[in-house]
């Protein structure tokens, strides 16, 4: 599970091959989105969720799901990169769990993700 304490998460890159890695939760009427990774670790973009992806141990076999539901987030901030620093940022703040942050690295059109999770929050 995501560690809410820690509030930290892993810097991402578009990676549209990593959403088959849970292609298996999927519901019957729910679509992915768009999906991105870090070195093994990753996050997927959902019509219902996001699910982060948390790769354990040598040999990555074992794996932690943690799936935030967007009808669970009561808010969220979006940081755009700039001309020097390329990394954005979304935090999502969660309904009585906290707060997730997770750090995107590349050209991450953090608008889209910013309209998909207002389409399911306004």
């Amino acid at each position: 599970m995501i560690d809410f304490n820690n509030k930290g998460f892993f810097k991402l890159k578009q990676n549209s091959e990593y959403a088959e890695k849970i292609t298996a939760l999927l519901l019957d009427n729910e679509e992915i989105i768009d999906s991105y990774k870090s070195m093994r670790d990753g996050v997927v973009f959902t019509s219902k969720r996001i699910i982060a992806v948390n790769v354990q141990g040598l040999t990555g076999s074992k794996k932690d799901f943690t799936s935030i539901p967007y009808k669970n987030i009561v808010a969220y901030s979006v940081e755009t990169s700039g001309t020097f620093d390329l990394d954005s940022e979304l935090e999502i703040y969660l309904s009585s769990v906290g707060k997730v942050k997770f750090e995107f690295t590349g050209k991450t059109s953090m608008v889209e993700i910013s309209k998909h999770i207002s389409k399911h929050l306004l």
